[in-house]
């Protein structure tokens, strides 16, 4: 056993042509028209999880699960947590409180149909839970979900809220929690740290010290993401596609697999539900603390 900070090392489960920085020049109508890589990189990833003996969460959409169930039966018989990723990336900021609840339902009685078991977790295409549709909450609880993992606490373009809590908290009464990904608190800002296309664009060297310093100077454990598109650099490109898409989805692809490996050989890892089962078990969750920042 390690005597590491244990953290939650997390994979969002979709194809390189769902992504949000695409959503203007793939249509969802013509996704079935491109060749489908989601399931061969996904299978990468779980070899990969396996030579290093560590368990993960996926985040996973409906649409690739009703495509690939073989895909998911992998992903719960070697031990990793199943969880929701919606169904088909649609932004839960665009939804209505009735379409986003159909969305979830619909996603977790697949999964669970699938994989045999409970779906307990949830998260939003592009982090889009926020100040814009805070009742989201409240609608995961009542589907039976227990937590989200769908906040991000910075700035971005595309998503983020930096006012939000950096620590787990019950945003409503509903029970559900929230557990944010993962930033470095300094110079008065949230910088990112929980992956992303932020760990294939800067220096390893520098995410490995914010993380170590989330561990050891905040003594909490850290969330890591990242999707099965990035480990394939030979992914066929998007036509139409503008500049920024190109940079953030393409830029170092290629160093992805490398970096992964010293990321899971520098840190302990499992699933979300056992890293942060001290607030996810019912007979301790009441007693929890709330943090409020």
């Amino acid at each position: 056993m390690t005597d590491r900070p244990l953290n939650a090392m997390t994979v969002d489960v979709e194809d390189y042509f769902q992504v949000q920085s695409f959503a203007g020049c793939v249509p969802r109508d013509r996704w079935d028209a491109f060749p489908a890589r989601v399931a061969d990189n996904t299978n990468r990833v779980l070899d990969q999880f396996a030579g290093a003996g560590i368990r993960a969460t996926f985040f996973t959409l409906g649409w690739v699960a009703r495509r690939q169930p073989a895909l998911i039966r992998r992903i719960v018989a070697e031990g990793h947590e199943l969880a929701s990723h919606g169904w088909d990336h649609t932004r839960a900021d665009t939804q209505d409180p009735a379409g986003f609840q159909a969305d979830v339902s619909r996603t977790r009685a697949l999964l669970e149909d699938l994989g045999g078991v409970a779906v307990r977790g949830y998260r939003a295409a592009t982090f889009s839970i926020g100040p814009r549709n805070p009742w989201a909450f409240a609608v995961l609880a009542a589907a039976g979900y227990a937590y989200s993992s769908s906040v991000n606490p910075i700035r971005h373009d595309l998503y983020g809220n930096p006012h939000a809590p950096r620590v787990p908290y019950r945003p409503d009464a509903s029970g559900l929690w929230e557990i944010p990904m993962t930033t470095l608190r300094a110079a008065g800002r949230n910088l990112p740290c929980s992956g992303g296309g932020y760990f294939r664009l800067m220096p390893y060297s520098c995410f490995r010290f914010a993380l170590r310093r989330v561990n050891q100077a905040e003594a909490r454990p850290g969330i890591f993401y990242f999707h099965p598109w990035e480990v394939d650099p030979d992914q066929p490109r998007i036509a139409g596609a503008g500049w920024k898409s190109r940079f953030r989805h393409y830029t170092n692809l290629h160093r992805m697999s490398g970096r992964l490996d010293r990321l899971l050989a520098d840190f302990a890892w499992d699933r979300m539900d056992r890293v942060f089962a001290p607030i996810l078990t019912p007979a301790r969750a009441a007693r929890a603390p709330e943090h409020a920042a």
